[in-house]
């Protein structure tokens, strides 16, 4: 193949977004002949695209010097803009600071910069994000918002808003802050921004949209970037995070089997190169371990998630909780809040009332909720004013008054019940059926109780089954939930992992984690000693 015909098939397929036929193209003519400072910048593109981070600022700087060699001083500011945004996605804020500083520097000797002169400001902007100066940010990305109006760059403006709309929502404008938002999406949705700043910008506003508990806005983007990816099979940037954040959302919705199988998507696109996967992933696979019990799992994820310089909370200071260690909980999660920028905050303070609670400190729990109540009136959404009232009712049970605990409680349980949320909404009829039993009202106690645990169930929830039998009192053995224990019995028989799957309508995967909580919970490590358990506890 020619260099003249690698070119031109690679640029036909950057165009079809076919990155991988693009870059193996685009790759060999830039072998054979070496590429153009512009054609670079799209292999440097597509390099992204591909998950070669590393290798995409090597052909971006390349490009640099290339426009600079042909005196095309834009093209170099432009570069020089990417650059320093993309060094700020790799974590190297120092090299970011510098190749901004380069693009600046060349827009200022230019007569008529026209948008390249916002463009180069952009990660500056961002990067006072970062330094926790979100006034100032917001200031600049302003600035950057004008420049790309008053010469129609609507992909620049798109940034802006992105960076605008962060500045607003750190800044406690939270609805403002997502109204900047729907303005960026508007522009994502007309066509108007390219691939990589696509992905930014969109895994970006969904993730924030979980934060402040707007499931709707999240489902909505959720499905943008879903259709997005679909229509890119070979793209691997991005992917990972796709499937992590549909995970995210997928668990606040109670549809946790969907949910598995999207964190294992999203697990299996990092390893394959989604860098942007390396939280969100393990984080989700997380979160489903310790939902449903398996806290070794659990713990070993929260740590893996860990490593990507993000703390992995609220879910490993409630891991703590599940697992009794309500005093490390509570130092968890109270370094986590007070360390926390304002909207970060927001989103840990329903943990911080639950883990107070625990740990018996009924004051801070009110204090949280005072504070997640002022928070809320920046933004209200349905998920916000039900995760507010079953937080109040557990406060208001906690401090004695049954009957304003039942009040939010069936609060509670309507606005999850409009939200889909059906684990949440399972936790607060508990919560009404304690409130119920204190008010004497047995009959309607023991029916909240009953539909609750036919949702554990369901789902697996096997702590919150744990929790349950230990508030009725009929936990069957030990610390096993009633699941657990259905597994044992059958273990007992010599039944495989299939079989039982069979029997009770689980999947092999389910029964298997059934049966590692088992083992570690009695401290065994054999079928033979499981079923050993099982005869000598009157099981079978």
């Amino acid at each position: 193949m020619t260099s003249s015909s690698a070119l031109e098939t690679g640029r036909a397929a950057a165009a079809e977004r076919r990155w991988a036929e693009a870059y193996e193209r685009l790759s060999v003519a830039d072998a054979l002949d070496g590429l153009g400072p512009t054609d670079l910048e799209l292999l440097a593109n597509v390099a992204l695209l591909r998950g070669e981070p590393q290798g995409s600022v090597d052909l971006l700087s390349r490009a640099y010097d290339g426009h600079l060699g042909a005196g095309d001083t834009a093209g170099a500011a432009r570069a020089a803009g990417w650059l320093a945004l993309w060094f700020i996605e790799l974590g190297d804020f120092s090299r970011s600071v510098v190749w901004a500083s380069r693009g600046m520097h060349l827009v200022h000797a230019m007569a008529d910069p026209g948008s390249v002169a916002g463009f180069v400001r952009m990660a500056p902007a961002v990067g006072l994000l970062g330094s926790g100066d979100p006034a100032e940010a917001r200031r600049q990305c302003e600035e950057v918002l004008a420049i790309a109006e008053r010469h129609d760059d609507r992909e620049l403006a798109a940034n802006a808003l992105l960076c605008r709309g962060k500045s607003l929502i750190e800044l406690g404008e939270i609805d403002e802050g997502f109204r900047s938002f729907d303005r960026a999406m508007a522009a994502v949705a007309a066509g108007d921004v390219a691939p990589v700043p696509v992905g930014v910008i969109v895994c970006a506003v969904i993730s924030d949209a979980l934060m402040a508990s707007d499931l709707e806005r999240a489902a909505a983007w959720t499905a943008v970037l879903d259709e997005w990816c679909r229509g890119q099979p070979e793209l691997v940037t991005f992917s990972g995070q796709r499937h992590a954040l549909q995970a995210a959302l997928l668990i606040a919705r109670g549809a946790w089997d969907e949910a598995a199988t999207a964190a294992e998507l999203a697990l299996a696109r990092f390893r394959a190169g989604d860098y942007r996967a390396i939280y969100g992933a393990p984080y989700q696979l997380a979160e489903l371990a310790r939902l449903r019990g398996a806290f070794h799992s659990a713990e070993a994820s929260y740590r893996r998630a860990g490593e990507s310089g993000w703390e992995p909370q609220p879910g490993l200071a409630l891991l703590h909780l599940a697992a009794g260690r309500t005093q490390q909980a509570q130092e968890a999660i109270r370094r986590s809040a007070a360390g926390a920028d304002r909207f970060t905050r927001r989103y840990l303070l329903p943990a911080v009332v639950e883990i107070e609670l625990a740990g018996g400190e009924v004051e801070a729990a009110r204090r949280a909720i005072a504070e997640l109540r002022e928070s809320g009136e920046q933004m209200t959404t349905p998920t916000l004013q039900a995760v507010i009232a079953s937080a109040e009712a557990r406060v208001l049970l906690a401090e004695g008054d049954a009957a304003a605990a039942l009040e939010a409680a069936r609060v509670a349980v309507d606005a999850w019940r409009a939200t889909g949320a059906s684990y949440e909404l399972a936790r607060s009829r508990v919560v009404a059926g304690r409130a119920l039993a204190e008010l004497g009202d047995r009959a309607g106690a023991e029916a909240e109780i009953r539909g609750a645990r036919a949702v554990f169930r369901a789902l697996d929830a096997d702590p919150a089954l744990a929790e349950l039998a230990e508030l009725t009192g009929d936990r069957p053995t030990g610390a096993l939930t009633a699941r657990e224990v259905e597994v044992l019995r059958l273990v007992s028989t010599g039944l495989t992992n299939r079989a039982i799957g069979e029997r009770l309508s689980l999947s092999e995967k389910t029964v298997a984690r059934h049966l590692s909580n088992i083992f570690g919970k009695l401290g065994l490590s054999s079928r033979s000693g499981a079923t050993a358990y099982a005869y000598e506890n009157g099981l079978v």
